[in-house]
C-alpha cells in the first residue's frame, strides 16, 4: 500500500503527464465520491470536486493512487506466465459475440453455477456506439449484451462501487482491457482498508488482448462521420484485425486502415506495453487461433477453475490448435513501441 499520497499526487504523476488510462479505478474507491469523470470530450482523466477527506480532513485515505495502475512500474515481460494455452468456443450461438464467444460462454456458466453473482465490463448504445460502464447479474444479460468494444467514452470500473458498496455482491467477474486489469489486480492485493472490499469481492479478473483503444469523438465523429461518411448508427459490428473492419446496417462491409484512426488514440494508451493482460487469470483474443474461435491464456488456478468448470458443463470446447508466435509477435510490438 502506498501511504499519504492523495489525487493531488495523482494529478500531478498520472493526469497531467497524459498517462492515465481511464480505467475508472480511483473513482471507484474514493470514499468521498470526490472523483469523477468529465463528459467534455477534451479530457480524459478524472477531475476532483475538491474534497479530499485526506486533504480537508486530516483522514488518511490515499485509496485513488493505491489502485491507480500508472503509479507502478512497467513489468518487464512480454506474454508473463501461464498454465497453459487453448482454443475456445462457446458450444451453443451466441448473438453479437467476438470471435469463438468463449468469454460469454464461461461467464454464463460461471453464473449458472454460482461461481460468480456479477460481471464488470461494457456494452455500448446500440446507435451511438458509446460505451457504457454495466453490472450485468444474470446469465441471459450476458448474453444479451456479448461482445468487444473499441471506443473509450466511460471507464469500465464505473460501475464497481455501486456493485460491491451498494448492492454487496461478493463474487464479481471483471472483464477488461490490461490496464483495467493491473486495476483489479491492485485491488486484491492491496493492504488499505479502504480498498480490502473490492479485492475480497472480485473473485475472477479476464483480461482481454489490446494494443490499443480509441477516444470515442475522435473515432466515431470525426473520423468515421467526417473523413468517411459513416455514421455510428449505421454500423452494426466492429471488429480490429490489422484493421479497423466494419459491419454496416445495409449489410456491406468496408475496412479502414488502422493508420487512419491512429490520432484517435487515447494518450494514456501511447505507454502502455502489456499486450496479453499480464495480470489476469485469463487472458482472452482472437489473436493465435482459427475463425470462429477464442485463444485462452489460463494464468492462475482460479481461473482454470473456470475454464474446466464451462468444458465440464459442456458449454465451451476446447483446441490446441495454437499459434503462439502470432500472439507473440503482436506482444513484442506492443511491448517495443
Amino acid at each position: 500500500m502506498t501511504k499519504n499520497k492523495t489525487y493531488t499526487a495523482l494529478k500531478e504523476e498520472v493526469w497531467d503527464t497524459g498517462i492515465c488510462s481511464g480505467c475508472g479505478a480511483c473513482t471507484a474507491v474514493c470514499p468521498a465520491d470526490a472523483l469523477f469523470f468529465s463528459d467534455d470530450p477534451g479530457i480524459n482523466h478524472p477531475l476532483s470536486s475538491g474534497y479530499c477527506k485526506q486533504e480537508t480532513d486530516q483522514v488518511p485515505c490515499g485509496a485513488c493512487y493505491d489502485v491507480c495502475p500508472r503509479t507502478r512500474p512497467k513489468k518487464e515481460e512480454i506474454l508473463g506466465s501461464y498454465l497453459h494455452v487453448t482454443g475456445a468456443r462457446s458450444t451453443s450461438e451466441i448473438a453479437h459475440k467476438q470471435s469463438g464467444g468463449a468469454v460469454t460462454a464461461l461467464l454464463v456458466n460461471a453464473f449458472q453455477s454460482g461461481m460468480i453473482d456479477g460481471v464488470i465490463t461494457v456494452t455500448e448504445d446500440r446507435w451511438t456506439h458509446r460505451s457504457i460502464s454495466i453490472l450485468i447479474t444474470s446469465a441471459g444479460e450476458l448474453i444479451e449484451h456479448a461482445g468487444s468494444r473499441y471506443n473509450w467514452s466511460v471507464p469500465v470500473l464505473k460501475s464497481l462501487k455501486s456493485a460491491i458498496i451498494s448492492k454487496k455482491l461478493k463474487h464479481l467477474a471483471i472483464v477488461g482491457t490490461p490496464c483495467v486489469v493491473q486495476a483489479a489486480r491492485l485491488m486484491k492485493e492491496s493492504s488499505h482498508d479502504l480498498v480490502k472490499p473490492y479485492g475480497k469481492s472480485i473473485r475472477l479478473i479476464i483480461g482481454l488482448f489490446c494494443t490499443e483503444s480509441f477516444d470515442y469523438y475522435p473515432l466515431m465523429d470525426k473520423i468515421l462521420k467526417e473523413q468517411h461518411n459513416i455514421p455510428s448508427y449505421t454500423i452494426k459490428k466492429m471488429d480490429v484485425k490489422g484493421k479497423l473492419e466494419l459491419s454496416l446496417t445495409d449489410g456491406s462491409q468496408t475496412a479502414i486502415a488502422l493508420k487512419e484512426i491512429e490520432p484517435a488514440i487515447r494518450n494514456g494508451c501511447k505507454t502502455c506495453t502489456d499486450f496479453s493482460a499480464l495480470d489476469s487469470d485469463i487472458s482472452a483474443g482472437s489473436v493465435g487461433t482459427k475463425d470462429g474461435w477464442t485463444t485462452l491464456l489460463v494464468r492462475t488456478e482460479k481461473g482454470n477453475q473456470f475454464v474446466q468448470n464451462a468444458v465440464n458443463s459442456h458449454q465451451l470446447e476446447l483446441s490446441d490448435e495454437i499459434d503462439i508466435d502470432a500472439i507473440m509477435h503482436l506482444a513484442e510490438k506492443k511491448f517495443n513501441r
